[in-house]
């Protein structure tokens, strides 16, 4: 009878050890395993765009398992520490306590961005912080152009502010801290990236200085005030690049010397390596200076799949330590969300080229964003 009961017990156990075995091996993979950071980073929209906005984060985001969400909301914001920065028409509390309420019942990590360093101007327009405090300015000696031309004799892409102001940054951190609350965000994304003005020969306080560690200081200044609240910080990845040795060059990586910030900058800094001419395998580099990386396409469907693979491969082929580092994916869309929904939506097609030709309508951020999340919902399903 003993011997009986004991075969009972053993078949029992394999019967249930094959049905989980079954179980486990159908299941869907975790996205999150997969696929950390499946993320969109866009323009916040402007008030009268917010609530089909809203929408298309229900309809479109949520439903590709969107989980990070950067919006570039500069001075697009009822800044109560410095209302004379805000943009007419700007987002409310209010405004932002809805979109707060939307990516958390959507489990998505809402984060706002403040471009800070460089990108104080755009072509002939100064942007409101050097607007209101032009002593900030790094180069107050170049004049912005009626008409802008790129290349120029000044060198002009866009304005910096002086790292080395000693009262920048009583302005900076009270904005950094005012997005961070309204969006009750754990993470800030900071920009910096494309600065061609930082140590000018000219800038009594920076002037001679080491570009890298000038540049070094300030995402480490950033990156310690916000982890003073547990938060982190994010920047664009282009300034850590040799644009020289890799060939690169001026516009994705560095041509001024700051790449060498690389090994000077704190290791919890997150880098976004945007490429949209080539889809170079810099995370590697990235994760091997033991920072982690998310690589960002725009608007080359064929590139979004090609940089879906390299991260799926970085991330199957690498040690338990580097694998970590490799965090994921997110689209990068250079409109504000209204123009992306029109052509998303088919209600505009593609703007044409500024030289006059025809629109891409292959090369889009909207097919682009189609493309990366049909391969990433195929690697995570």
């Amino acid at each position: 009878m003993r011997n009986v009961l004991l075969l009972c017990m053993l078949a029992a156990v394999l019967t249930a050890f094959r049905s989980t075995s079954r179980t486990t091996a159908t299941q869907a993979p975790v996205p999150d395993s997969i696929m950390p950071v499946r993320g969109f980073c866009i323009g916040a929209p402007r008030k009268a765009a917010l609530d089909d906005f809203i929408k298309f984060i229900k309809e479109e985001l949520v439903t590709r398992k969107v989980n990070t969400l950067i919006l570039r909301v500069d001075y697009n914001y009822e800044y109560e520490s410095y209302p004379e920065l805000r943009e007419q028409g700007a987002l409310s509390k209010a405004d932002i306590k809805k979109l707060v309420q939307v990516c958390r019942q959507n489990k998505i990590n809402l984060i706002p961005q403040l471009n800070l360093l460089g990108h104080q101007s755009w072509a002939g327009q100064t942007n409101n912080l050097l607007t209101k405090f032009p002593q900030f300015d790094e180069t107050p000696w170049v004049k912005m152009p009626e008409k802008y031309e790129w290349p120029n004799a000044d060198g002009l892409y866009c304005k910096s502010y002086c790292p080395l102001h000693p009262e920048v940054h009583d302005v900076v951190f009270k904005l950094m801290d005012e997005l961070c609350d309204v969006f009750e965000s754990t993470a800030f994304h900071a920009g910096m990236d494309e600065v061609f003005y930082i140590g000018e020969a000219k800038c009594p306080r920076c002037g001679g200085r080491d570009k890298a560690e000038l540049f070094a200081g300030e995402v480490s200044l950033l990156r310690n005030h916000l982890a003073e609240k547990g938060r982190n910080l994010w920047i664009w990845g282009d300034r850590l690049i040799d644009g020289k040795t890799t060939g690169i060059g001026m516009w994705e990586a560095s041509l001024n010397n700051t790449y060498r910030a690389i090994d000077l900058i704190p290791k919890d800094v997150v880098i976004c390596d945007w490429h949209y001419d080539r889809p170079d395998k810099t995370p590697v580099y990235f994760a091997m200076k033991g920072l982690k990386v998310i690589t960002c396409p725009w608007r080359k469907p064929d590139f979004a799949t090609q940089q879906v693979k390299d991260m799926l491969e970085y991330r199957a082929s690498s040690t338990p330590i580097m694998k970590d580092r490799y965090q994921g994916m997110m689209q990068t869309v250079w409109s504000g969300p209204e123009d992306f929904m029109d052509e998303y939506y088919g209600r505009k097609q593609p703007r044409p080229r500024e030289d006059g030709k025809p629109a891409d309508t292959v090369h889009t951020q909207t097919k682009c964003f189609r493309q990366l999340f049909t391969e990433i919902n195929k690697a995570t399903m």
